[in-house]
């Protein structure tokens, strides 16, 4: 026998039906509220809302628990790869061998864009922000793919040329905004260590790739790969359920991610440490700013809409941060002041009491710094991460039976019927 909640409206009663996740998460079906009751909900951000049913990502904030496709994010952290784990997320399961080489030949066959985009690139002035680039790269691409703009068909090709090309034009944007000549990718180079020599080396010197940073960054991408239904991902399903292209559709997505309350927090971070280093103030002392409201003191990367305890991606972070600060013999006195900061801070019951802990913010922005990935890519860095995410939360809806064009609903709070007065009669 199903499950219903009643709602009195009115004086009269309403069942509707309740709907049980497969880790015991309840919801209330509101599908038919409004042609049923003439009502509608109000949630301002949609923090009660449930928009869709999703298999890809499991999260818990309470208990500080993320999982892909079922498996827990610090397994896939330690053992996985970037490109694994973009398969995972995308087809559901850990790819065979022959699943994962095949996946891979994809992404290296199409890690290319066109030569007339490079000629894009001359367009932007030298100061534009990577971000602003890559969005409209990423939407100039279906120009190029016109056979992929049925968004039903194409998809394994178009959601590996999306995958390999972000790097590709992530990496160029770098170059374009310093000024340095662009490097193509390799074809006998894996995913992460191709990026990375797109982005450091130069025509006339040899490029030694450093495993270690390479295996650093594919961890900082898989912990970014997916959070269930966030601002860019939400924005993914709401844009693509109007049908456009991928290509047009992840461009949104690059759009929402760029905003400071999203992908931006990790730049804001090193802003806050770099601030405190620079004037000195004592992390006690910051802390005190802080909790004062006149003192207009943020401290970014405490805190998550989602959770309330410590994320479980900040726990891996610190832990690799230090690894290759010491690995390569880099003193940076950033990751002290974001450790005293830390330590402060959960010693301190107005963070207690609201449940602030370090999210993943907090510490990626300090090991990009490590890894000599300048500030102004942090936010790139996020979409390259989060992109398999969009992908395979854009691929599920476009699959499901259930799939709607968004429209949210409103309560209208403007003026009454009014009639038009003329320009001269107007007080």
């Amino acid at each position: 026998m199903s499950s219903t909640a009643k709602l009195i409206i009115e004086g009269k009663e309403y069942e509707l039906p309740i709907v049980i996740g497969s880790e015991g998460e309840k919801a209330i079906d509101i599908s038919q509220l409004r042609s049923s009751t003439g009502f509608i909900t109000l949630d301002s951000g949609y923090m009660n809302t449930g928009a869709t049913r999703s298999a890809i990502t499991y999260l818990d904030g309470e208990n500080g628990i993320l999982r892909y496709r079922g498996i827990p994010i610090e397994q896939l952290a330690q053992h996985s790869t970037f490109v694994e784990t973009s398969y995972l997320l995308i087809y559901g399961e850990l790819p065979t061998r022959q699943q994962l080489d095949h996946f891979s030949q994809l992404l290296t066959t199409h890690s290319l864009i066109h030569e007339d985009m490079k000629h894009f690139f001359d367009g932007y002035p030298q100061s534009a922000h990577p971000m602003a680039i890559l969005q409209s790269m990423v939407n100039t691409l279906s120009a190029y793919y016109p056979e992929s703009i049925n968004p039903f068909e194409n998809v394994e090709v178009t959601a590996a040329r999306l995958i390999s090309k972000l790097r590709t034009l992530a990496a160029f944007s770098y170059k374009k905004s310093i000024g340095r000549p662009l490097m193509y990718p390799l074809n006998n180079l894996s995913y992460c260590a191709n990026f990375l020599r797109m982005m450091y080396a130069m025509p006339t010197e040899e490029y030694q790739i450093d495993e270690d940073v390479v295996r650093a960054l594919n961890m900082l991408l898989i912990l970014h790969a997916d959070h269930e239904q966030n601002c860019s991902t939400s924005t993914v399903r709401l844009v693509g359920s109007s049908l456009p292209n991928l290509f047009a559709t992840i461009s949104a997505g690059v759009a929402a991610l760029s905003g400071p309350l999203h992908g931006g927090a990790n730049e804001a971070v090193i802003d806050m440490l770099q601030h405190i280093q620079e004037t000195g103030i004592s992390c006690q002392d910051f802390v005190q700013e802080v909790k004062d409201k006149k003192a207009n003191a943020r401290l970014m990367g405490f805190g998550h809409r989602v959770y309330k305890n410590y994320d479980p991606r900040a726990t891996i972070l610190r832990e690799m941060t230090a690894t290759i600060l010491s690995k390569k013999g880099i003193y940076d006195p950033l990751l002290d002041i974001a450790k005293e900061l830390e330590s402060v801070a959960l010693e301190d019951d107005f963070f207690i009491e609201r449940n602030l802990y370090p999210n993943v913010d907090f510490y990626s922005g300090i090991l990009y710094k490590a890894m000599g990935i300048p500030t102004n890519m942090f936010t790139v860095m996020f979409a390259i991460g989060r992109l398999p995410g969009w992908v395979a939360h854009w691929k599920e809806m476009m699959e499901s039976n259930d799939r709607k064009i968004g429209r949210p609903r409103q309560i209208y709070t403007g003026p009454n019927l009014r009639d038009y007065v003329p320009i001269g009669k107007r007080k």
